[in-house]
């Protein structure tokens, strides 16, 4: 324990804590070098994190804009009746134009109960006298054909609000109960005519405790519609939609149906002819491909400015002790430039500058239109100093776009077996893939965990080599204060030793 006590200049009459400090600044220069570097790593990592954010932006872009057939299928859509008929273009490229007659709607099958019921709502069903079991419910889909069925769980608590709830979540029909007439209605989800059979069957039926006899239901839809006993029929049919496209009669199981990438949507029946036309959305398309030529420019110029950014080596990042030192407005400027220069000349960046730049300006071979964004009026920069900034003639665009939407489509998307024949916008979602790749290997995501990127394995390198130093610092610093411990106490005996030899002199000795 006496090795460990520390005399702070007491003998001596020297500010040992001063001088033990003093000493230590000098020994931690290599520490501080240390924290600097790890710190800027860490800016280094950061930076690269936020250029893959950036990267990605622009592949989002390219996705929903000019890489998607949709956004060259936009187009002004005229009807004689919009009352009748609603057109709306889906996937075509091309324009469209004809005539339709409504002749009649389709309409969804029905269902209701002969008789009123004793079920009342409150009660739970199997206390009234229902037994706890399985409905099967079928309908028509979709695709005009009756569905498998889905099978329902009647279990003790189960109340009718509790069932028609199950039913409507879950099967191809909407069931209603009305409480005061004890009555249950259904109909189903979807329109048409199921040839052959009906559109909605129920099982199981004609038993004691069978739900559907309590509710004085038929099995299926056509029994309740052919039923014209006492109050019936009970129930209609469905029927497909009939109408007559450009001249030749044709029938859908819904109201709204597709043809040849046109949706159209039947509203009402003996209408006439019904004429509609679409012509190509030239600004709605142009608007695409701007956005698409703006957020590229922007992608490039920030990527040109990280390469060329200014390194400043003489201004290393602030040690703990320097920033208490300075106001915030000395650090904000001194960290300006200390983080400057972090990606400067990095050759991740600067080959995928240059192949996003080659990528745009080589042609697409095997297009049956334009060949290269030239073409389009869309040109690099005759400004080098821009580094490969598009620029844009609006109306040359235009008038590529109007005479040939699908052209143009083609050449950003087209889907090659070569790099040669892939579409412009493929060809550079393809070097965003790679340089997201490249960057994810030496920076990481921000869920990365450090052993598993190049700049992660670096830090945690540098915090290995921090608490060894650190531990070497402790070592050193108790090391001095040893050493100043044993001055002070030698001086402590030399003047105790001087103080008795000059009482035995003063005592006449």
């Amino acid at each position: 324990m006496a090795s460990n006590m520390r005399i702070g200049g007491l003998a001596s009459g020297m500010d040992i804590d001063q001088i033990v400090t003093d000493l230590m600044k000098a020994e931690r220069i290599p520490l501080d070098k240390l924290t600097q570097k790890k710190q800027f790593l860490e800016w280094q990592r950061d930076d690269y994190r936020e250029m893959n954010t950036s990267l990605l932006e622009l592949d989002t872009q390219i996705f929903d804009g000019v890489f998607k057939q949709g956004s060259y299928a936009k187009k002004t859509i005229s009807v004689s009746d919009p009352a009748a008929l609603g057109v709306k273009n889906i996937n075509s490229t091309v324009d469209f134009s004809g005539t339709v007659q409504v002749d009649t709607l389709a309409k969804a099958a029905t269902m209701f109960s002969k008789a009123s019921s004793t079920i009342n709502t409150t009660d739970k069903l199997v206390a009234q006298g229902i037994t706890a079991q399985t409905l099967t419910i079928k309908a028509i889909g979709k695709d005009g054909k009756l569905d498998q069925g889905v099978p329902i769980e009647i279990t003790a608590d189960d109340t009718i609000g509790t069932l028609i709830d199950k039913i409507n979540k879950s099967t191809g029909v909407n069931a209603y109960f009305d409480e005061q007439k004890g009555t249950l209605s259904i109909i189903a989800k979807n329109t048409g005519d199921v040839a052959g059979t009906a559109e909605i069957e129920l099982s199981p039926s004609g038993n004691a405790g069978d739900f559907w006899t309590a509710m004085n239901m038929h099995s299926d839809n056509i029994a309740a519609s052919t039923d014209v006993s006492a109050g019936g029929p009970f129930g209609s049919v469905g029927a497909n939609a009939a109408l007559t496209y450009n001249g030749m009669p044709i029938e859908r199981f819904s109201n709204t149906f597709t043809i040849n990438g046109v949706e159209f949507n039947l509203k009402q029946e003996n209408t006439g002819n019904v004429n509609f036309s679409s012509s190509t959305d030239t600004d709605a398309i142009l608007d695409t491909i701007v956005k698409f030529v703006d957020k590229y420019n922007s992608v490039i110029e920030k990527v040109k400015n990280e390469l060329e950014e200014k390194r400043y080596r003489d201004f290393q990042p602030l040690t703990t002790e320097q920033k208490d030192a300075m106001n915030e407005k000395d650090i904000e400027r001194w960290e300006e430039k200390a983080r400057s220069g972090t990606l400067k000349g990095d050759t991740i960046l600067s080959g995928a500058l240059n192949k996003m730049r080659m990528d745009l300006s080589t042609a697409v071979e095997g297009v049956t239109g334009a060949t290269q964004l030239a073409e389009l009026g869309i040109t690099t920069s005759s400004n080098y100093l821009e580094g490969g900034k598009l620029v844009i003639d609006e109306d040359k665009l235009k008038a590529a776009i109007t005479a040939d939407p699908n052209g143009v489509y083609e050449l950003f998307a087209k889907d090659g077996s070569t790099s040669a024949t892939d579409g412009l916008a493929r060809r550079l979602r393809d070097t965003i893939k790679d340089t997201m790749n490249n960057i994810e290997t030496r920076a990481g995501k921000s869920y990365s965990v450090n052993n598993t990127f190049t700049l992660g394995r670096n830090l945690d390198s540098i915090d290995d080599q921090i608490i060894r130093f650190e531990d070497r610092l402790l070592q050193v610093e108790d090391r001095y204060w040893r050493q100043f411990t044993a001055m002070e106490k030698a001086i402590q005996r030399s003047n105790e030793q001087a103080m008795f030899m000059s009482q035995q002199f003063g005592s006449g000795m």
